[in-house]
């Protein structure tokens, strides 16, 4: 997994490239919780993530709630099979999806 950030006043896009499982998880929350002060308005762009396992769920789950109370997350550039998930497990009824 790749994280690219770029920040922009109180907006944050984060790029996730690669998978997003078991293995990578702890290392996205781990970089946001030390990148999100000071963000309302947080952008995760999916458009190179190839994978996303109940872990990576369970992270964007965790990025909803904490950004909810700071401001807003949307997910963009989400692809088929990622998205594929999204639809089957209802993430696509709890995340703003552009």
């Amino acid at each position: 997994m790749t994280i690219g950030k770029v920040k922009d006043g109180s907006k944050l896009t984060v790029s996730v490239s690669g998978r997003l499982d078991t293995m990578t998880s702890p290392e996205l929350q781990k970089d946001l919780d030390l990148s999100l002060d000071g963000v309302t308005d947080l952008i995760l762009d999916f458009s190179s993530l190839e994978y996303i396992s109940s872990t990576g769920l369970r992270i964007l789950l965790y990025l909803q709630k904490k950004m909810a109370k700071e401001g807003s997350m949307k997910v963009v550039n989400v692809n088929e099979d990622v998205m594929t998930v999204f639809d089957v497990t209802g993430f696509s009824d709890v995340l703003t999806i552009e």
